[in-house]
This record gives structure tokens, sequence and C-alpha cells, in this order.
């Protein structure tokens, strides 16, 4: 296993190579789930992702010899990213394989930093096999996205940062995948800080290090919007040291995520992709078990997809009674949309969207239903835009 020396000498060879994010406290976050919460800015890298770290410890270790045939990952998007970045910096060539689902954002930004970038497969295994093939067939260097030494004490700078910038934090709170960022991380604070608390976070739907730990057999799914974590069998070597120096694994899922991701771009202003909120979702669903402590999260990656972001925040306003739509039943007459439209002004909505509906409504004839969508302030803005529309004698309900 790999230990403090190993991490502390991956972090004179990260020096000026990748930035020292802040570790910081945010006062919002803290009173909301009762702990004082600490964000390592990970999302700051210049590929917005913790990945840099032991892609570039991996490669600042390899041979003339091994530079001059090339390196190839496997991954979702961070690893290659931080792959093909470090590799083009370094004057190494990279092949990255990616599976068919990775979000473009991260195909388009590997590819920009020089790597061959091939796509293949629906899930990381049948990704990671096809770089092994490809490895062997032009004698490449397979660089591991977690299950690597180098790689994994490149990850545990992190924990050394953390701990240097605040030392009195009483947990680590990590999200897990193949589970090189918690191995890395787990193996400096535990030597640094003995007592310290490290936890591990997976999304119900891709459990893999929780079955293996705990000795569960909890299914696995087929997607989610927490991509960089989506791993479906964990390492050997990470494994073998996170049952060794990890406290415990805790499970969030799919809504848990996507408050956090929003909670962070609202209230620290800041872009995570669903990874990169795990910590945070594990506060909000298991807040009891951190109450009035000292919380380091990671916010170990800001790649999301922008589409995928649109529709999380229009999700969280639909929650938030933000954003609503409204079944209005009126005379098909002309005029009666002009008044439904001013009522709903002079009752200070905003509105998204409108959609007549003759044909499939249970309506008598003559009649019509509309389908108003609305930007509110909120649940009691709702119901007073509702009451105005039924006292201008409209039948109106949310649907």
């Amino acid at each position: 296993m790999i230990s403090l020396k190993d991490i502390e000498q991956a972090a004179g060879r990260l020096q000026g190579q990748i930035l020292h994010t802040p570790c910081v406290a945010s006062r919002t976050l803290s009173d909301i789930v009762g702990a004082q919460v600490f964000l390592k800015f990970e999302n700051l890298q210049f590929t917005a992702s913790f990945k840099e770290r032991g892609a570039c410890n991996k490669l600042a270790q390899l041979s003339p010899e091994e530079r001059a045939r090339g390196v190839i990952a496997m991954s979702a998007g961070n690893h290659a990213q931080g792959v093909a970045y470090h590799a083009q910096r370094l004057g190494i060539p990279a092949v990255i394989v990616m599976p068919r689902f990775t979000p473009g954002v991260k195909v388009e930004r590997t590819r920009g930093f020089g790597a061959e970038v091939v796509l293949h497969g629906d899930t990381l295994e049948a990704a990671r096999e096809h770089a092994y093939a490809l490895a062997r067939e032009r004698g490449l260097v397979f660089v591991h996205p977690y299950d690597d030494a180098a790689v994994i004490a490149g990850q545990g700078t992190v924990a050394l940062e953390m701990l240097h910038d605040v030392p009195e934090l009483d947990a680590l709170v990590v999200a897990v995948g193949g589970g090189g960022l918690i191995a890395g991380m787990a193996t400096a604070a535990r030597a640094l800080r003995p007592g310290i608390e490290i936890i591990g976070v997976q999304t119900q739907r891709f459990p893999a290090m929780v079955n293996a730990i705990k000795g569960t057999h909890l299914p696995q799914g087929s997607s989610t919007i927490a991509e960089g974590i989506a791993v479906g069998a964990p390492g050997a070597l990470t494994e073998a040291i996170i049952r060794e120096r990890v406290d415990d694994l805790l499970l969030v899922d799919e809504g848990d995520i996507e408050q956090a991701v929003l909670m962070l771009l609202e209230i620290e202003k800041t872009v995570v992709e669903g990874a990169g909120a795990a910590g945070l979702a594990a506060l909000l669903r298991h807040g009891e078990r951190f109450h009035g402590r000292r919380v380091g999260l990671v916010l170990c990656g800001g790649n999301i997809d922008p589409l995928l972001l649109a529709g999380l925040i229009q999700r969280g306003m639909v929650r938030a009674g933000r954003l609503t739509r409204l079944r209005v039943a009126a005379r098909d007459v002309p005029g009666a949309l002009a008044r439904i439209t001013a009522t709903v002004a002079e009752a200070g909505a905003n509105i998204d969207e409108v959609h007549h509906q003759r044909a499939f409504s249970a309506l008598p004839a003559q009649n019509v239903e509309i389908e108003l969508v609305l930007q509110t302030r909120g649940p009691a803005h709702v119901r007073e835009v509702i009451d105005r529309l039924q006292a201008a004698g409209f039948e109106a309900a949310p649907y």
C-alpha cells in the first residue's frame, strides 16, 4: 500500500504543475446542514477536476522510453482530460478511450488537449477492455483512472492541502467511484490526523464499493447524473486501502445530488458536476451524523453538460414553486385569453408558455382548457395567482 511519504513526494512533483485550490468555509451551507462545512474547490483546476493530480504524478515518473511510446487511458471524462492535458504539456502522445455515453463537453475538451479520442462501448468496463487491447496492440503505457499507486498518491495531495489549510477538520466526506481519490486522501489524512473520520459517498445507482466493503448485494443501475463515479467494479488496490483506512461508506440518491448541485450553484456561485456534489448530498441526506462537526467536502469536478445543468435548474425551480403549471378553463371566445394573461400580470407572475387545448379536453364544447407555465416567487405567490384567476371568474388549479 502507498504511504504518506509517497503522497508527499507526489506533492513535490506537482508543485507548480497544478493549482493549490482554496479550502474555505461556507457559512450558508453550514447553517443549512448544521455542521461547519469547508469546501475544497477542485473544480477550479485547469481541467476542472482533481484527476489532474494523479495523472500528472503518473506521467512525471515515466521513463524516456515510455514517454516516447505514449500513453493510453480509459475514462468517462475527467481522468481523460487530466491525462490529455498533462501529456500534451509534457510532450507525450496520448490516446483516450471513452464510453459512447460520455457528455460531449468532456469529449471535445479532451480532443482540444491534442489527444486521440476513441469512443467505444456503453459502459466503463467495455471501454476499459478496449483500452487494454489498444495498449497491447500499440505498445502504449496504460494510465489507470484509479487502481494505480502513482495515481492514488497524486490524488492524496488533496488531503495534504486540506489539512494544511484547515488542520482542525473532524471529518472528510469524499465521492467514491473506483476509489482513487478517497484511497489517497485516507492515506494522507490517517497519517496526519489518526482520529479524523473519513466517509465515502456513492450514488445508490452505482454502489459497487459499498457492496464490496460491506458485503451487500445492492443492484446496479444503468445511468446517473453523477457519471464521474458510475463505476461498476472497484479497484483491487483501492478496495484494500478503503477497507483499512476509511471509516464508512454512505449512499445518496439522484434527488440528493440534484439538490446539492443547485445549492452549490445558487449559494456558492460555483458549478459542479454530479460527482462533485456527492459530498454535500451526503450531508443533506445524513445530516444528523455530521451535526456540529467540522466537515471537509471535496468539490471534485465541474465538468457538467450545459444541457443537463439547464434541466436541473428548471427541475429545481419547479420543486421550489418558482416555476409552475396551471390549468385554466374558460369560454372559447375572443378576449378570454387576454383577460387571463392580464390577471396573471396583475398578480406579478411571468408567463413562460401558453397552450390551448380544445380537442383533448373533458370540458363542454365551446370551452377551452389553457395550460400556463408561470415564473413565480414561490408557493404562496402561486396561490395568489390562482385566487386572482378564480376571482376573475375562471376555473383555475395547479396541475
